[in-house]
């Protein structure tokens, strides 16, 4: 990747994160990045596409990130679980927590059938997934609805901090998660009870 085209895309990312996508405009980012129109063109033919990329972009960045920081945090899968709010609490109270990128994106472009909202439920489904992962680790059953409701917890505390601009939002939903958690985990043994 171009130097140039990496700092548009960083640019961007900065520019739709503070203002949003549809008052962030193409001329906004050219000067930001220090680059021409003309050269914003060259790499991307459109504003969408240029979101498009910003959005990829920044969905490997964010998830490697989290799912590296639950990891350091937690020993089990079970602390891993209630690791992804401590790593929430600690974005939500970064200076430059903005909301969610996926989440801002989706309130912004109404259309379900656009590639930027493709893009959105790509990244909320891999979410998913890790956090799937871990419940299946877990030993925690049913798995679908387990993760469901974790992924709930966790989106809400992400629009509650952005809304409230209240950081412990994260510590209100781990407390529910733990005790979701546990009694998903005592039905578990429940139903399918150890035989020795």
């Amino acid at each position: 990747m171009s130097e140039k085209r990496q700092r548009l895309i960083d640019t961007a990312i900065r520019l739709f994160a503070q203002h949003g996508f549809h008052n962030t405009g193409i001329d906004w980012i050219a000067e930001e990045a220090k680059v021409s129109k003309k050269t914003m063109y060259h790499h991307f033919r459109s504003k969408e596409e240029l979101i498009l990329a910003a959005l990829r972009h920044h969905d490997g960045l964010f998830r490697n990130h989290f799912m590296k920081s639950v990891n350091s945090l937690g020993n089990t899968p079970y602390e891993r679980l209630l690791a992804m709010f401590d790593v929430a609490h600690d974005w939500f109270s970064d200076q430059a927590f903005y909301g969610c990128m996926f989440i801002n994106a989706v309130g912004e472009y109404a259309n379900p059938n656009t590639p930027i909202r493709d893009v959105c439920r790509d990244f909320k489904k891999l979410m998913r997934g890790f956090m799937a992962s871990l419940v299946t680790e877990a030993g925690i059953s049913p798995v679908e609805q387990t993760t469901a409701a974790l992924a709930i917890l966790l989106e809400g505390s992400i629009v509650s901090a952005q809304v409230s601009n209240d950081p412990q939002s994260a510590r209100t939903a781990k407390a529910a998660a733990k005790v979701l958690i546990d009694n998903a985990l005592k039905n578990t043994h429940k139903n399918h009870p150890v035989v020795a």
